[in-house]
């Protein structure tokens, strides 16, 4: 009886604690499948990271998640409330930027911002200056927004979405069009809301090298499946390592190494590439080896897989584009 009193009190426990939760979510249009049984979580008061290529099914998902599209099957919770096409519960606690920063071209940075205010009952008058300090939008508060740069257009979309202090931000690619200073400026907003707030984000990107400095746990959509999830220590212990050697002569150093029971191989470019584990753990053994049989390395380095790499890998696509 304890036992399960203990199971129950943990599960409700984790309910409390779950911001974002997918059920076998999917999503068709005709005969194309743009979300394909989609399950998920996320925790609260963590960045998690939805990543994928354009037309993965990221912006579908966000927008069953913001309850604007309907779902085929399956079900998604925000903030312990079901997701209804109309349902208003949990949109007081929600912020969102989807696909592209929407604003009145008329009116200025600050009236775009007042209005949206307005919009958000019980929102402070002084919620408007609060985040146009936080997205850096000063030099720019009275200027019309269709003049805005698009790097600014996407700072005025982001700042609508903090306007009210939401528990929970939803954005779909919200370095779009920023700079890098820009990039590294949200980055740090992010963190600081996450790490000092408690607010939970969920992005979307398909850029992973970005991502895996800002969030906790990624997951990765292709074809509207989820490949993957892992946190960045994972995504560090999944990419490939090798050891890469140059020589004066390659394949008779190739010729010692595999005598040696090692595995290398020659490459394109001709230099020597080993897999093994012991001689990418110990590289000076290999180099040692190689110079008492009279082919001392001209180079030798660990080389890691980039990130780019690793995610094209993923989702079987070689270099180029070709599956």
């Amino acid at each position: 009886m304890e036992m399960a009193a203990f199971r129950l009190t943990t599960a409700v426990q984790d309910k409390m604690h779950t911001v974002i939760e997918t059920n076998n979510l999917v999503k068709r249009y005709g005969n194309v499948t743009a979300v394909d049984d989609l399950s998920l979580r996320v925790a609260k008061g963590e960045i998690y990271a939805f990543l994928g290529l354009n037309g993965a099914g990221k912006t579908t998902t966000i927008r069953l998640l913001l309850g604007m599209v309907k779902p085929t099957s399956g079900e998604a919770h925000v903030l312990s409330t079901r997701v209804r096409v109309g349902e208003r519960k949990p949109w007081r606690s929600v912020g969102y930027l989807v696909e592209t920063a929407d604003a009145y071209p008329e009116l200025t940075v600050r009236e775009n911002l007042e209005a949206m205010r307005r919009l958000r009952p019980g929102t402070e008058p002084q919620a408007v200056d609060r985040v146009i300090g936080q997205l850096g939008l000063h030099a720019y508060a009275d200027r019309r927004t269709n003049t805005l740069s698009h790097g600014n257009a996407q700072r005025l979309g982001l700042a609508k979405a903090l306007l009210h202090n939401p528990e929970l931000i939803i954005l779909d690619e919200p370095a779009n069009g920023l700079d890098p200073a820009g990039i590294v400026e949200i980055r740090n907003l992010l963190i600081e809301l996450t790490t000092k707030q408690g607010v939970t984000v969920f992005m979307s990107s398909h850029n992973l090298g970005e991502v895996s400095r800002l969030a906790k746990r990624i997951g990765i959509i292709h074809q509207g499946r989820l490949l993957q999830e892992l946190d960045v220590d994972e995504l560090e212990r999944n990419r490939r390592r090798q050891l890469v050697i140059r020589t004066r002569d390659n394949q008779a150093a190739r010729a010692v190494l595999v005598n040696a029971g090692f595995s290398a191989d020659i490459i394109s470019d001709g230099t020597i590439e080993m897999k093994d584990d012991m001689a990418i753990k110990r590289p000076d053994d290999i180099a040692i080896r190689l110079v008492n049989a009279g082919h001392a390395p001209t180079m030798l380095n660990v080389e890691e897989e980039d990130l780019e790499h690793y995610f094209l890998r993923l989702v079987g696509m070689e270099e180029g584009g070709a599956r």
